[in-house]
């Protein structure tokens, strides 16, 4: 069970940060650019699908990585709002 609550809160945050949860569950490169910031700076909230909102709050200490799939759920694949 404690190795399937990672997995569960990664694949979570990277839902939200994406399009709808229920539509998108966020590309496995997303979910691995994300999960050491998640650990690192939210892991209050595993598995707790807030820990997105967490990770927004705390976008200045994001990895360059996890920043960029923010900022592409935020805008679009292509670069557009």
């Amino acid at each position: 069970m404690m190795r399937l609550m990672p997995a569960l809160f990664i694949g979570a945050v990277v839902a939200v940060a994406s399009a709808p949860a229920q539509e998108n569950r966020g590309t496995p490169e997303q979910r691995a650019a994300c999960a050491p910031d998640a650990f690192r700076l939210c892991s209050a909230y595993i598995p707790d699908p807030s820990g997105e909102a967490c990770l927004r709050l705390r976008k200045s200490d994001l990895s360059e990585a996890c920043k960029t799939v923010f900022e592409q759920a935020s805008t679009g694949s292509d670069g557009t709002k």
